[in-house]
């Protein structure tokens, strides 16, 4: 139940109205401009019981209320904020918050809010009921019967479970409730922002512990979640609340710093808009010049980060247009006219934040060394900057032309204007085990508040936190699939699961095919996301014994005997223990016939021929032949390194050329990522082309890319596409080669 917070005329630990009043003095006189009165919460609640309840007409306690709506929505219909009055004061009747004011005084600031952020009809509806069914005897049904399922869906969504049922995971599992339903409609959580300003700002009679409790979780969960639906207005404010109520002593001494800012004589910020003005009077600009005063928690960062504050670090510039071209105009006039400072610029109309604010962000330098910094955008832009996703009105009200059978059926909302961010969020909570992991992980996920976009090669885009991997880009395409992920190319570029990825990038997920494909431990250290995280340690949890994954070549997966067998190697054991060889092996273990290369001729009866172990040639290579100790001609590829050494130390070259015989002998490497059985279909594969491994080397993994050479017997030279073909085909396998022809000494083990 929301009535606990208290009056805010009432003393304690913050003052309920300690943001707008100590922000107010910032602002200098000639710019400020006019607002309503603050409202009198006390008097509220006594018009909320004794004004005036004729049928059909608006009762005098929702006359603010209705100001406000009407200025954002002249045409709207009032009828149904009169019946949600009635309803929600009529049950609340008798009920008090903890500062002795009727309790029907709380949803009404609530919707007074999000009026003033320019809600529509439906919302506010929503807000006026928003407790009714938590603490009255009213019913989700009477709710739908009365105002429709729009509204019930919001008053369910915000409506808390109740201790009695969950016990301690009942603040967790209310909020995962909450986010689910903003998954089918944000102005859930809109009502649920509001609500929570409300009781932020009256806070004061609660127990400091109590205080500081709210407090941390408007701090870690509420905050990121406005400032991720762009409900900036909320959000600063939320901001000096939590600010002065856990960090009281530096509170007061932002407020000192303002307060003795705002008694100085002159202002730079309101010299600077006056020159900002006149330059764009003689442009022929249509522009507002506005001096948007910091909030508290702004100027105690500015002062954390620049030491001793100037005058012009207490506020930025505001300059409003009426066309997005017209943003582009001023930001000329300004570099033209002024001083720009241009490392400070940044286009946020051309690449909006992922909480959909846009806005050109400039600054410009005075004589005397100080710099405003000024942002420039349309008053639309303005107002969702504000605003957020309540400035969207009803993102689910289908179009007028639209046809009937468009709406969707009731419990299959579709949310056009959900972020990547809330989509991933609803993803991973699935998948929580327990509201502990949960509240956890949802505050770690909410802490990154940055976003970033990559693109897979179809053109899609993944929106991914910054500092996401490969790993993250893999769950969040793939969800568990992406277990039997080995690799990635980011940029057209091999690259391992561990690198972080960047805005831009784009990212091909390498898959593997093989079924006993397992995530790796290691991952976890990679795993920038929930989803990610969860993921790898519900698998793990339900494999003790796997985890090897990619990092290994072939990890062990144990086999279960029964005693009388002994478990089976590993796969690197079996597949490295001895040479494979198509076809039958030799009877009585008898050594297999030496293979022999492919006839070459030479141009010198009964001289010896071989073919180069350094650069294997074979048909229909080019190929060149040189008179070695012995009087014997070792052939090699006309490209080798070996060519270019011999002939400096002067060797005889002799003229070669391929006989009629096709078998050959080729060194062939292969690139790939490790896992499991890998060297068993690799082996596979060579085998069905028809090939005998002579041998084969095989070098230790090296982050996460193993490297295999295997020296071949082939039937006939034609056969090597093919077989090459085959091995790439292999999953993991991303290369096949022939040898360099000098190939460096292998680290491996030689079979």
């Amino acid at each position: 139940m929301s009535a606990e917070a208290t009056n805010p005329a009432t003393p304690g630990p913050v003052a309920p109205t300690a943001s707008a009043a100590a922000t107010a003095p910032a602002v200098p006189r000639a710019d400020r401009r006019k607002s309503r009165p603050r409202i009198d919460l006390r008097r509220l609640g006594r018009a909320a019981l004794l004004g005036p309840a004729v049928r059909d007409k608006l009762p005098d306690a929702i006359g603010h209320v209705v100001e406000a709506h009407r200025a954002h929505h002249p045409d709207a219909d009032l009828d149904p904020l009169r019946r949600a009055y009635v309803l929600a004061e009529s049950s609340h009747r008798g009920q008090m918050r903890k500062s002795g004011e009727p309790y029907i005084t709380h949803p009404l600031a609530v919707t007074l809010i999000l009026a003033e952020l320019g809600a529509e009809t439906t919302t506010l509806t929503a807000s006026l009921l928003h407790d009714t069914v938590e603490d009255t005897d009213v019913t989700l049904d009477q709710v739908r019967e009365q105002f429709g399922e729009e509204v019930r869906y919001l008053v369910d969504g915000v409506t808390k479970l109740e201790k009695v049922d969950y016990g301690a995971a009942a603040e967790p599992e209310t909020f995962r409730k909450m986010l689910v339903a903003t998954g089918s409609d944000v102005r859930v959580m809109s009502i649920k922002l509001a609500d929570r300003l409300h009781n932020m700002r009256t806070l004061g009679v609660m127990r400091p512990e109590k205080q500081a409790r709210i407090a941390k979780v408007t701090r870690d969960v509420l905050i990121p979640l406005a400032e991720r639906l762009g409900v900036q207005a909320l959000k600063t404010e939320m901001e000096d609340l939590v600010f002065a109520i856990l960090h009281p002593e530096e509170y007061e001494h932002t407020r000192d710093l303002i307060a003795r800012n705002a008694a100085r004589p002159d202002d730079p910020l309101a010299e600077v808009a006056d020159e900002m003005r006149g330059v764009l009077r003689e442009a022929d600009i249509q522009a507002e010049v506005l001096i948007r005063p910091r909030h508290f928690v702004s100027v105690h960062r500015v002062a954390r980060k620049r030491g001793r504050l100037r005058g012009t670090d207490f506020g930025r510039l505001l300059v409003l247009v009426a066309e997005d071209a017209d943003c582009y105009g001023v930001l000329g006039e300004l570099h033209t006219c002024m001083t720009p400072v241009v490392s400070e610029f940044k286009d946020f109309i051309a690449v909006p934040k992922f909480n959909l604010y846009q806005s050109l962000h400039t600054a410009v330098a005075r004589p005397d060394g100080q710099v405003v910094e000024v942002l420039i955008r349309t008053h639309q832009m303005h107002k969702v900057a504000e605003a957020g996703v309540v400035a969207l009105g009803n993102p689910y009200a289908p179009a007028s032309d639209a046809p009937a059978s468009d709406t969707p059926a009731d419990g299959e909302r579709a949310d056009p204007t959900r972020p990547g961010w809330l989509s991933r969020l609803l993803d991973w909570q699935q998948a929580a085990p327990d509201p502990d992991t949960f509240w956890s992980t949802l505050r770690e996920d909410l802490a990154q508040d940055r976003e970033i976009a990559v693109f897979r090669p179809d053109g899609g885009t993944l929106g991914l936190p910054e500092g996401a991997t490969c790993v993250d880009a893999a769950y969040a395409q793939y969800g568990e699939d992406a277990h039997a992920c080995i690799g990635a190319r980011v940029n057209g570029r091999l690259a391992t699961l561990s690198t972080v990825l960047k805005d831009g990038d784009t990212v091909q997920l390498l898959m593997g095919q093989d079924p006993a494909s397992e995530p790796s431990r290691e991952w976890l250290e990679h795993a920038h996301t929930p989803a990610a995280r969860i993921a790898i340690q519900r698998w793990l949890a339900t494999h003790p014994g796997g985890g090897t994954g990619t990092e290994e070549m072939a990890g062990t997966r144990p086999e279960p005997t029964d005693g009388t067998a002994p478990a089976r190697r590993s796969e690197a054991e079996r597949s490295t223990a001895a040479p494979r060889r198509a076809g039958p092996a030799p009877a009585g273990g008898a050594p297999a016939e030496r293979p022999r290369g492919a006839d070459v001729l030479v141009d010198r009866p009964g001289v010896s021929v071989r073919l180069a172990g350094c650069c294997t040639p074979v048909p229909p290579d080019e190929i060149t032949g040189f008179v070695v100790r012995g009087g014997a001609v070792t052939v090699h590829r006309v490209e080798c390194a070996a060519v270019a050494h011999m002939n400096s130390r002067g060797r005889t070259e002799v003229a070669v050329r391929w006989g009629d015989t096709s078998e050959c002998r080729v060194t062939l490497v292969a690139e790939s990522f490790g896992r499991p059985h890998l060297l068993a279909d690799l082996t596979e594969a060579i085998s069905s082309a028809g090939a005998d491994i002579v041998s084969a080397t095989v070098e230790p993994p090296a982050q996460q890319r193993v490297r295999h050479t295997y020296t071949l017997l082939l039937p006939d030279a034609a056969r090597l596409p093919a077989l090459m073909r085959a091995m790439r085909d292999v999953p993991g396998v991303y290369d096949v080669a022939r040898a360099q022809p000098q190939a460096p000494a292998s680290a491996g083990r030689q079979v």
